[in-house]
Parts: C-alpha cells; structure tokens; sequence
C-alpha cells in the first residue's frame, strides 16, 4: 500500500493553554480538541497529520526543517513568533511545499496593533486569520486538494 502524504500543521507559544488562556478571545476549545479535528480532516482527505505545538521557537524551527525534507504541505500557526521570529521565517524560506498561515483570531482587528504584523505572511502561499479552529480545516483541505495536480494541464 503506498505511504499517504503528511501534512504538517505547527503551533506555536501558549496554543497548548487554548480552553483556558482569554476564553473570551480564543475561546473554550482545547488543542486536542483541534488536533482531533485536524486528524479527522486529514482521515477524510486520506492525509496523514502531524501535529505539533511547542513554546519554544528552536524546536518549531526543527520541525519546519522537517516539514521541507517529508512534508506534502505545513499549516503553521506560530502564535507571538508571527510578529518577531526571523528564525522562523528563514526555515520557511527553505521550506517548498505549499505552506498557509493561520490564526485563531483576526489578527487585524485586534487592540493590540503589533499583532496585525506579520512577518510570515509575505512568504507562504496564503493566510488564514479569524476563523476559529474551521481555518485550520480550510487550510489542510486546500493542500490535500493540490495534491497530485499537474500544474501544466491547469
């Protein structure tokens, strides 16, 4: 039987406290709850999922050095190190496969306003801010779905 593509979908600081941290802006939902929605999603589309969530930025770097050897895509969320982590941003460089941001919240309606900045956004294919845990769903079906497309018969 052939090896099912995996996708990778990477979380950032605090997202394992979802459910308890700022219920009112993240809301009540856990990071299992997610990881059983993006595995639910990934057995749907016949995908393996890996899904990873750490706090500390040189691991997610790992894990994105990981995601371009193997990956078929990588769904990233990388929380606070969206707005500051150069380091995350050059493994992302390096990464081929089709990547897609995403964020819980709206990141450009927040108060805060360095949040509305990204510095992965420019280098990934898209970006999904706002839409709850359902972002994390869209972006894995948007890349289970180009995969095995032959971009020269589009």
């Amino acid at each position: 039987m052939p090896e099912r593509p995996t996708i990778f979908v990477l979380n950032g600081p605090n997202l394992d406290q979802l459910g308890t941290r700022e219920p009112e802006i993240y809301g009540h939902r856990t990071l299992e709850e997610l990881e059983q929605l993006c595995r639910a999603e990934g057995e749907t589309l016949a995908v393996d999922i890996a899904f990873r969530q750490d706090n500390a930025e040189h691991r997610i770097v790992n894990d994105i050095h990981q995601a371009a050897r193997s990956a078929a895509g990588l769904v990233i969320n990388p929380a606070a190190f969206t707005h500051y982590s150069y380091s995350i941003v050059d493994a992302l460089r390096a990464c081929k496969c089709p990547i897609v941001e995403v964020h819980l919240t709206n990141l450009q309606a927040r108060s805060e306003g360095w949040r509305s900045v990204s510095l992965v956004s420019p280098i990934v294919n898209g970006v999904i801010s706002g839409l709850g845990f359902e972002g994390y769903v869209a972006a894995i079906r948007w890349i289970a779905n180009g995969l095995g497309r032959d971009p020269a018969r589009e």
